[in-house]
């Protein structure tokens, strides 16, 4: 008999989802969706990792280190599709996991999520104070450092907090209120990258991408196809977020046909733009000169439209916005389906009788992440945001592998065309990426892994809800 953490859910299991009293109301059509997706993915990508990834790494291919990226995020977005319009409920990779793999897979990767969407959120909300701190110098106001700098340097980062707490309280107000929020900030971050793309095109010069693909220096990551592949591994963080969609799947409207929709046409959205605004800045600018935290400001600079500085920094606070919005978002919502599940305690799992959203457990996931926000540096986890979130994507087409193989009679409304080459493939795209990080960040995962572990063992295996119990 298997020990009772390989227990699975069954597919009817999930699909029965929870009683009344914990569920949400359907708010979210395609565009909220797809804008949701958007709005997750353009963000601290954009506007912060492109010119770091073009100077340490890949040079003017960093357009193939995003596009690689893009790829096997394709791949797995077809794999989240199949899943989510199959599997229509909160939780997402979790959910998934849960039906394919088991108990204590599911753990592991609830876990790893909760660290991913937490640490994503906060490193986004400092890169989100930057870009306040030098508007408002812009302005002729400066802000006291020991103020807008974590412990250390400073005494807290107020605006990094404060930003989580406010999209906090938004958030626990309404999915609806949330959504309406996040189009009107997407719209306006679309409107200006495709400015820069557009007037950055215009003053491109072609010497600046000779070579297109740098000698390597001897060091494996550092040019070369190894720093294509390296760049990749970095940039994949501006693709985090994307799988937010399906953490959303049980607030949409029709989630079997809005939600696949929702996913590839926000991931198509967002490689095209990753691409140009690639294109642009390592065409405009030479790529060594790229390695600051605002290169679409160099950029700018370059082309000689001041007017355009002031305009793209409030859109970077508008991108870097939503993607906390999402982040936190995606976050309460799989740790919902912990809860639900009996794998965290059920504070986690209650919804707000007035506004129909999990506004306690958002509340406490806020505070968590507005202290690390305040208190922690930009560049501090980065890198173990993007493995953690590698092995969630393998794990997910291995998912639609196992399903496929046992349950093949189940109906799906969306299926990964060429199963099982397709999601095979984007097992390897996503563990060919995460060999190209460094030794320290697996030995950050695994400690965190370990910690997760401890608290299975300790509360989640005792306490969880199996068919049949």
């Amino acid at each position: 008999m298997k020990p009772s953490f390989f227990a699975r859910k069954t597919i009817e299991d999930v699909q029965a989802g929870p009683a009344e009293s914990h569920t949400f109301p359907r708010s979210l059509g395609p565009w909220s969706l797809t804008a949701l997706g958007v709005g997750a993915i353009i963000g601290a990508g954009i506007f912060v990792l492109t010119g770091a990834a073009a100077a340490r790494y890949a040079g003017p291919a960093v357009i193939l280190s995003f596009a690689l990226a893009g790829v096997a995020c394709a791949i797995v977005a077809l794999c989240y599709a199949e899943l989510a319009a199959l599997i229509p409920v909160s939780g997402s990779t979790y959910s998934y996991v849960y039906i394919a793999l088991g108990e204590i897979f599911a753990w592991i990767i609830g876990w790893d999520l909760a660290l991913e969407y937490a640490m994503g959120a906060a490193t986004v909300a400092v890169g989100w104070s930057g870009y306040l701190v030098s508007l408002l110098a812009n302005l002729g106001l400066h802000l006291p450092e020991r103020f807008t700098s974590p412990l250390g340097p400073g005494l807290f980062n107020a605006p990094a907090a404060l930003i989580v707490l406010a999209i906090t309280a938004l958030l626990a107000q309404g999915t609806r209120e949330s959504a309406r929020v996040n189009n009107v900030m997407v719209g306006f971050k679309l409107a200006v990258v495709l400015v820069v793309i557009v007037a950055g095109a215009l003053h491109v010069v072609p010497a600046n991408w000779t070579p297109f693909l740098p000698d390597n220096t001897g060091e494996f990551g550092h040019f070369g196809w190894s720093g294509v592949l390296r760049g990749a591994a970095v940039v994949f963080f501006a693709y985090i977020g994307f799988d937010a969609v399906s953490t959303a799947a049980q607030e949409a409207h029709e989630p079997q046909r809005t939600v696949p929709l929702g996913l590839l046409a926000s991931l198509a959205v967002c490689t095209a733009l990753y691409i140009g605004v690639s294109a642009v800045l390592t065409g405009v600018v030479p790529f060594a000169l790229l390695d600051r935290p605002d290169p679409i400001s160099a950029v700018i600079d370059a082309i000689g439209l001041p007017w355009l500085a002031i305009v793209v920094k409030f859109a970077a606070l508008a991108g870097l916005t939503t993607v906390i919005l999402v982040l936190l978002f995606g976050q309460a919502r799989i740790l919902f389906a912990m809860a639900n599940d009996g794998l965290l305690p059920g504070f986690f799992a209650r919804i707000s009788p007035r506004f129909r959203t999990p506004a306690s457990s958002q509340a406490l996931v806020g505070l968590v992440v507005a202290a690390l926000a305040g208190l922690l540096p930009i560049d501090i986890l980065g890198e173990m945001v993007s493995i953690g979130t590698l092995a969630a994507f393998a794990l997910v087409c291995m998912a639609v592998m196992y399903l496929r193989r046992r349950h093949p009679e189940t109906p799906r409304p969306f299926r990964v065309p060429g199963s099982p080459v397709i999601p095979a493939l984007g097992v390897l795209a996503c563990l060919g990426l995460m060999a190209g990080l460094p030794w320290e960040t697996w030995t950050r995962l695994f400690v965190w892994l370990g910690v997760g572990m401890v608290i299975y063992f300790g509360y989640g295996q005792r306490h969880a809800r199996r068919s049949g119990t």
